[in-house]
């Protein structure tokens, strides 16, 4: 297949969306121009496993600026938007396979037909990809000079790898990059999170009990966006450190099995597998609203939440209805996978524009460092993050200070003291 989307005929309205998020991704387009007129990636083949978004769109145009020969299919079922897939194909020429709803089959079809153009470079959200290549295309390890891996979940996979000695090329975490999860995690996850909350279900933030499992960087932004609307939050945490600073930043901290008994509205955000296990809807209140943002749909037991329901119906657009035994219900939003992406559109542009900032300038690094890379998970060069902020600030019209020469001095030196 040369692609594999739902209907070219929605590219109209994709072209539009893929546009409006490129005035506000500044940095990307700026990295954009740059590759058009050096082409550091001539020749270089990229199979990408990421949400088929907007700003995944302008992500792809930046790579096929640089020279590159791209595929993209969806890192989730669920997160594609039939019409910038439509528009990608369309109106630039980048092969999509990704369709809205796609059945598990069709998926890994999908990441198939990605890796069927032999790729030097592979770009993940969830490892997904990686993972594929190491189970089932074994016979393309070979050629891959290295690649990307966007988020929390798929680094902890990639990270399982190396360390069994399972890993057959170097990965980059943009993940670990700072202008990437000091504020896509945190800001993006935060905003985007409630954002499809709101729309899954309309109902008030405001006092509601809101509980937060997990306080990594995606925690963090959900729980202070949630409190900002007026919500009394609760956090859930098996890490002490996490839990003790969830309590310094003015939060309640309690075992989820006592959290379940009291909150209205539940978002998962670890990473990890069925952090709400299917005993604890028992506890629930009647009507409470589960939601996942974290990247798979595993941190919710929804087998074992349909198993205990006497029925299940679709009560909303992204909600579905579960009745449990003596009349409880229980809301599971976009059934149990990302919220943010598949209830609402993702993260805000301004945000993406530093994580895939981020990709871009990774990919170019694999190819310019492949020959010393080793078998291993690298974070890019610190002085990147810097340049990509720089960027960010000076698109906000925010000047900062520098440096003096003395004061140079003075940090590179030892000597002086009191």
């Amino acid at each position: 297949m040369k692609h594999h989307i739902k209907d070219s005929s929605l590219a109209k309205k994709g072209l539009l969306n893929i546009q409006w998020a490129d005035t506000r991704m500044p940095v990307l387009r700026s990295i954009r121009d740059r590759f058009a007129k050096e082409k550091p990636l001539r020749g270089m083949r990229v199979s990408c496993c990421l949400h088929v978004t907007t700003e995944t769109a302008n992500l792809m145009r930046t790579l096929v600026a640089g020279g590159a020969q791209v595929r993209l299919c969806a890192s989730n079922p669920l997160s594609t938007s039939d019409e910038v897939a439509a528009s990608l194909v369309k109106d630039f020429g980048v092969p999509v396979f990704a369709i809205n709803g796609e059945d598990d089959r069709t998926y890994y079809r999908h990441i198939d037909s990605v890796l069927d153009i032999e790729p030097h470079t592979t770009m993940d959200d969830g490892a997904d990809l990686i993972s594929r290549l190491h189970s089932k295309r074994k016979k393309l390890v070979g050629g891959v000079l290295g690649g990307t891996e966007e988020t929390t979940t798929g680094v902890i996979r990639l990270r399982n790898m190396e360390e069994s000695g399972a890993l057959r090329f170097p990965v980059i975490a943009v993940n670990e990059s700072q202008t990437k999860h000091l504020f896509d995690n945190r800001y993006g996850t935060g905003q985007s999170t409630i954002d499809g909350i709101l729309r899954a279900t309309n109902v008030l933030i405001a006092g509601s009990v809101f509980v937060v499992c997990g306080y990594g960087w995606c925690g963090r932004g959900i729980a202070a966006r949630a409190v900002g609307m007026g919500a009394r939050v609760i956090v859930t945490e098996v890490n002490p450190v996490r839990a003790l600073e969830a309590v310094m930043d003015g939060f309640q901290v309690m075992p989820v099995t006592k959290a379940a008994r009291i909150g209205d509205i539940f978002v998962t955000s670890t990473g990890d597998k069925h952090v709400i296990k299917a005993a604890l809807f028992r506890l629930m209140k009647d009507g409470a609203i589960v939601a996942n943002s974290g990247h798979f749909d595993i941190e919710i037991d929804v087998a074992g939440l349909a198993k205990m329901a006497r029925s299940k119906r679709k009560i909303r657009e992204s909600a579905d209805e579960y009745l449990l035994p003596g009349g409880k219900r229980i809301i599971l939003l976009a059934e149990g996978r990302l919220v943010n992406l598949s209830a609402a559109e993702g993260h805000p542009a301004e945000v993406m524009d530093m994580s895939f900032a981020n990709q871009s300038l990774a990919v170019k690094f694999i190819r310019e460092n492949s020959a010393t890379l080793e078998r291993k998970i690298y974070t890019l060069p610190k002085r990147i993050d810097q340049e990509i902020a720089a960027f960010k600030l000076k698109s906000l019209g925010v000047s900062i200070d520098r440096l003096t020469s003395e004061q140079r001095s003075y940090l590179s030196a030892w000597k002086e003291g009191t």
